[in-house]
């Protein structure tokens, strides 16, 4: 991720809205002007002006603005939003929103958030899509589970113990005389989730698709625990490996690494950060779960577990797991197991 360092440039520092746009023109010695321009105008706008450095907050539509300014040849900044709110003053407006952005861009410690290309965005929106009908399809069956408790039927957790135990569920119902409008209602709503379950497992064979295409989804298929959901995810969301020094900042990116306080010299770290991206935070630790309930698991992970709690080894694990696709991706080379456990594989040899 680029650092947005001091430039010589004009700014133009834009709010994007759903009405129209504030626009911030910064000029020499903090000379600025504001003016407010509607979407249809906006490519005129920047058509007709001199190269300049835009910079926005990384929300909306503004990867579709950032790709349509580069191309015109303007130098474009996408600033992450959180960043940016620490700038502004007072009153929210969308002037002062503007002016915070054109003091956030200057600020030498702000990273911008790489461009997202077009396939980058859609397969994002297989994931979001997919998010959404899981959120869905938990709404209705908890809307079933709740009906048939008013009558006296309790189903369990979970949609695949839900799909097994309603048949009986239903007979026993119709048993004790239950009117027939609850009957038919969970019916409609079984359908649904029938639906939502075949638009879900359709989504995930296009991604599983979509990583047989894709050599660097296809290398993070090689690493332990990883599959086509978590792949596809971050390559989709996450910018080149390049742009991180280190894989600690890969890991802190994420979330994973332990946030830290500390004030006259002493330092303490406290649980994990859980800033960044939440999708693939919560990902990377569904892979760690199923690796720690895997019954040939490795020998640092298994010690791992007899010393610290389950919660904590399978961050622990997390973290490593964001540690291995970061070195993978940087170095184009594939999952490596011997280093993985290097102690398992000296033993092996001796």
């Amino acid at each position: 991720m680029h650092s947005a360092a001091a430039t010589s440039l004009p700014i133009v520092a834009i709010d994007l809205n759903q009405e129209c746009v504030s626009a911030l023109l910064h000029r020499r010695r903090w000379q600025t002007r504001h003016r407010r321009i509607t979407h249809a105008k906006l490519l005129d706008f920047f058509t007709n002006r001199s190269k300049s450095l835009v910079a926005m907050e990384a929300c909306g539509s503004a990867h579709y603005w950032a790709r349509v300014l580069m191309a015109l040849g303007h130098e474009v900044r996408l600033l992450p939003a959180q960043r940016v709110k620490s700038f502004v003053q007072r009153d929210k407006t969308d002037a002062k929103d503007a002016h915070a952005i054109c003091v956030a861009c200057q600020q030498p410690h702000i990273k911008s958030v790489p461009v997202k290309s077009q396939q980058q965005q859609a397969w994002l929106m297989l994931h979001r899509r997919r998010e959404q009908l899981k959120k869905q399809r938990i709404m209705f069956s908890n809307a079933v589970r709740g009906h048939l408790s008013e009558f006296g039927i309790v189903l369990p957790e979970g949609f695949e113990r839900l799909c097994r135990t309603l048949p009986d569920a239903l007979v026993r119902v119709e048993e004790a005389g239950v009117p027939r409008e609850v009957i038919e209602g969970v019916q409609c709503d079984m359908q649904l989730i029938a639906h939502l379950q075949q638009e879900i497992e359709r989504i995930e064979r296009k991604l599983a698709v979509i990583c047989k295409q894709s050599q660097l989804m296809l290398l993070l298929m090689g690493i332990p625990g990883i599959g086509s959901i978590t792949a596809s995810a971050i390559v989709a969301s996450a910018p080149e490996m390049l742009h991180f020094a280190s894989a600690r900042q890969f890991v802190s990116w994420l979330g994973l690494a332990p946030a830290q306080t500390g004030t006259g010299g002493k330092t303490r770290q406290l649980g994990l950060s859980k800033r960044g991206n939440s999708y693939l935070r919560c990902l990377l630790m569904h892979c760690a779960r199923s690796l720690a309930q895997h019954p040939e698991r490795s020998r640092w992970l298994t010690e791992l577990m007899q010393r610290r709690p389950r919660n904590v080894a399978v961050a622990a694990l997390a973290g490593k797991l964001a540690r291995t696709i970061w070195a993978v991706l940087t170095r184009g080379e594939p999952f490596a197991a011997n280093k993985w456990n290097p102690c398992e594989g000296a033993a092996a040899a001796a």
